[in-house]
């Protein structure tokens, strides 16, 4: 496949990584020479300096040959007129554009994007993203991750294991033996920076930050085994009213109602106008460094901080002084992957990397085949796929015990209709079944190549 990725900021240089490892034709235009370049000498890939809205320079490119453009450059409007360049002039089929001003996504809007207007595909909008992972997260106490599957009726958690976890050093298979009615499955095992996909003899170890798929009403159950009984959050801290906080908000007024929210933002025009858009929370106006403000905002008794502002210094910092006064978890936005590993360790429970999001949800549009979701996890290290399977795959008929899977592939669950059903080694896949795979990043081509004719997983 040739993709031609505009943008090599954090988000654009990722996806070209992961698709130029896998074996696709990436050319990576930017109007900086120095990344750029730095993008070609990094990876297997072809860099081209210029403005990537410029019909010569998406020439270049080679877009008229291409298969898809995904525009991730700094202003939405060179997204977006690339893509329709992209179109009227290359009839490049797949176009997707990253739009950040919510004023182009409002509903009265919505005929904007199309063939007889403004041709792209897909639009991924990061701040409404970035909000609604940070709401699964909030509404799972305990887990650093959590995405649903087949309309919420499965979700895939990622919890860290601590000394507690009552299930230490016992290998997975007796997992199933000592709970044969809890529909869990452990899939993935983040383990001294390695990702590892476990076998029925591999065992659980303090500080593994592991990822399990369970029915979703199963998923209390599964928190409680692996150690986690934390408390549904009540009275939550919201620092930062930016588009991410802003939505946020109105995300949790909209379904927890009774939770107690106030929000911190430092600019006193933006306040307001925040003040006008939620109903029910309290909107403070002030430094979110600021003692004062903390203790005014109760942080110290609240189960929740979300630290969203612009500077992840400051969001790191507000997360540990509000750790300090009392607050149970603090949910961090970070940019900067350098900080990634090593906040943990301070006592930040959750981070969020707007970049993941981002990825995850450009993905679900570059897999090809028969995919219904994508996402991204740890940076890229392992990806969890929804996809059907057809009437001639290999999988179907056979009991998975008996499959010769790769290694570092794993199949968590299969949904067959109203149906959803954990995997265990008896289980049989049939013609039309969604299967959730928990695939790690180098054998992701091999999966690619070994399923591409008999199973249309991409």
């Amino acid at each position: 496949m040739k993709v031609i990725v505009c943008g090599a900021g954090l988000v654009g240089t990722t996806i070209a990584r992961q698709l130029a490892a896998e074996g696709n034709e990436v050319t990576m235009i930017d109007i900086s020479p120095e990344r750029a370049h730095k993008a070609a000498e990094s990876y297997d890939l072809r860099g081209i300096v210029g403005h990537a809205s410029h019909p010569d320079v998406l020439e270049q490119a080679g877009a008229a040959d291409s298969d898809m453009l995904i525009a991730v450059t700094f202003a939405d409007e060179v997204n977006m007129i690339a893509c329709e360049v992209a179109r009227a002039l290359f009839n490049v089929p797949t176009k997707i554009a990253r739009v950040r001003a919510q004023s182009y996504l409002k509903p009265e809007w919505s005929d904007l994007f199309n063939e007889k207007h403004i041709s792209i595909d897909y639009i991924i909008s990061p701040e409404i993203e970035v909000a609604r992972a940070i709401h699964r997260r909030i509404m799972t106490p305990g887990a650093f991750e959590m995405i649903p599957f087949a309309e919420d009726r499965l979700r895939l958690i990622g919890v860290r294991l601590g000394e507690e976890c009552p299930v230490l050093n016992t290998p997975l298979r007796q997992l199933t033996e000592l709970f044969p009615d809890l529909a869990v499955n452990v899939c993935g095992i983040s383990r001294g920076g390695r990702m590892i996909v476990p076998e029925a003899d591999d065992h659980l170890e303090v500080g593994d930050e592991i990822y399990f798929i369970a029915q979703s009403d199963h998923v209390q159950r599964g928190m409680r085994l692996f150690g986690h009984e934390e408390r549904e959050a009540r009275r939550i801290v919201l620092s930062g009213g930016g588009n991410i906080g802003l939505f946020l908000a109105r995300e949790i007024e909209e379904s927890q109602p009774s939770v107690l929210l106030k929000i911190i933002e430092a600019n006193k025009d933006r306040a307001d106008y925040i003040a006008g858009q939620i109903r029910n929370g309290v909107v403070l106006n002030g430094d979110a460094l600021d003692i004062e403000i903390l203790n005014e905002a109760k942080v110290g008794a609240s189960e929740a901080i979300i630290a969203l502002t612009n500077d992840d210094e400051v969001n790191i910092l507000t997360s540990l002084l509000a750790k300090r006064a009392g607050c149970q978890r603090a949910v961090t936005l970070v940019n900067n992957p350098a900080y990634e590993n090593l906040i943990g360790s301070l006592g930040v429970d959750v981070v969020v990397n707007p970049r993941s999001t981002t990825v995850s949800s450009i993905l679900q549009h570059v897999r090809r085949g028969r995919i219904r979701g994508v996402y991204s996890l740890r940076d890229g290290a392992a990806e969890v796929l929804e996809a059907e399977a057809v009437e001639t795959s290999a999988l179907v008929g056979q009991p998975l015990r008996d499959l010769n899977l790769p290694d570092g592939l794993m199949i968590g669950a299969i949904i067959r209709g109203e149906q959803v059903m954990i995997a265990r080694g008896d289980s049989e896949i049939e013609a039309g079944d969604r299967v959730i795979l928990f695939v790690r990043k180098d054998v992701v081509k091999k999966v690619e190549k070994l399923f591409a004719v008999r199973l249309e997983f991409f």
